[in-house]
């Protein structure tokens, strides 16, 4: 059953038998660049409890760069994960569900048929959302990690396919609330097939890091977000990173045997530390890398790129201190609909009750 029919069911039966309140199971699916993500999940009073997750390396943006198409083999491993997905929904009976692609379908020229045939052979409503909306549902995501006394955030998304910036201020009273944000062509999987691997001297890698150094700065002189960084009352700026590349590093860090969603999710990170161990990556051979554990074969490639990307966004707004974001789009997609459900109910129960008021 796709994700649109589990949709058109709950659309029908979110009230229940005579209003009654159903609880739903919600799933959220990100597709990227190089990455399939799922998260299952249930509803708490605060947040939620994730039931199932799943997550696989596809690179489904693999060469989109140089000839703007999904290959074949691509579309044929992410459409494998993405049974794999759907699978998983069944089996937790899934009722309320959002399954999004990000850059590398907004890149390709064959995405629609990419799209068809994950409807045909998985059975899921897949949808490319904008750049703005991953930015947004990337803060959503984020918000339970805000402190309460740093008055504005800079969240950062460093994909496969692009980096995402969103620049907002923190409102105790709603959360994040953003005042810009962009998305920057400058992915992991893009750079290092650009480069031809993974590998950077000295020099290449600090080449890299001034061409990006461009864009990040260019984006600072229309928000002018240094003058809020430890200025007189500013309160101060948060910098939350989520991306695999943040995430790796905070691992490697932590001298992980087995990557531990636990210890990584919320650490805090200082720029001396985030700049050593990118020093250690970028020294690292890639048999070294892909045999690290919190590593892989799968991104020992792309790693030392997210590195640089990292060091130019830290060069541009230098915050003392980054905190690790191990979630992302997926959250903020669980937790929109989940924030939908209750208008609903609220919606339906309010009218019932209008209902019954007329009928006294």
């Amino acid at each position: 059953m796709s994700t649109q029919h589990w949709n058109e069911r709950t659309r029908r039966n979110d009230a229940g038998q005579n209003g009654a309140k159903i609880t739903h199971t919600y799933a959220a699916i990100d597709l990227g660049t190089n990455n399939c993500r799922l998260l299952v999940a249930r509803p708490l009073d605060e947040g939620f409890r994730v039931v199932d997750a799943f997550s696989r390396i596809v690179r489904l943006g693999e060469g989109v760069e140089g000839n703007k198409r999904l290959s074949e083999a691509a579309m044929d491993r992410t459409i494998a994960a993405l049974k794999i997905c759907a699978d998983k929904m069944r089996r937790r009976k899934v009722t309320r569900a959002r399954c999004v692609a990000t850059a590398a379908c907004r890149k390709a020229v064959n995405c629609d048929e990419f799209l068809a045939r994950v409807d045909k052979e998985a059975g899921l409503y897949l949808e490319t959302i904008t750049a703005e909306e991953e930015a947004v549902l990337a803060v959503a995501g984020c918000r339970p990690l805000l402190v309460a006394e740093a008055r504005h955030t800079l969240v950062f998304d460093i994909g496969g396919g692009s980096t995402e910036l969103i620049w907002a201020e923190n409102d105790l009273e709603v959360g994040i609330k953003p005042i810009a944000l962009t998305s920057m062509p400058h992915g992991v999987v893009g750079i290092a097939e650009r480069h031809g691997g993974g590998d950077f001297n000295p020099q290449e890698y600090e080449d890299l890091v001034q061409r990006l150094l461009v864009d990040f700065q260019a984006f600072e002189a229309t928000q002018n977000i240094n003058a809020y960084m430890g200025g007189p009352n500013t309160g101060g700026v948060q910098m939350i990173g989520t991306s695999g590349t943040v995430t790796t590093l905070a691992g490697i860090h932590l001298g992980l045997q087995k990557y531990d969603r636990q210890r990584v999710d919320g650490l805090w990170l200082s720029v001396e530390t985030a700049r050593a161990v990118s020093e250690k990556l970028r020294r690292m051979s890639m048999e070294e890398r892909a045999n690290h554990p919190c590593i892989g074969r799968g991104r020992a490639d792309l790693v030392v790129a997210g590195c640089a990307i990292l060091e130019a966004i830290q060069r541009t707004w230098p915050c003392e201190r980054l905190r690790v974001a191990d979630r992302g789009v997926r959250e903020g997609l669980l937790l929109s609909l989940m924030n939908a459900g209750k208008t609903f109910n609220n919606a339906a129960n309010n009218a019932s009750e209008k209902t019954s008021g007329g009928a006294n």
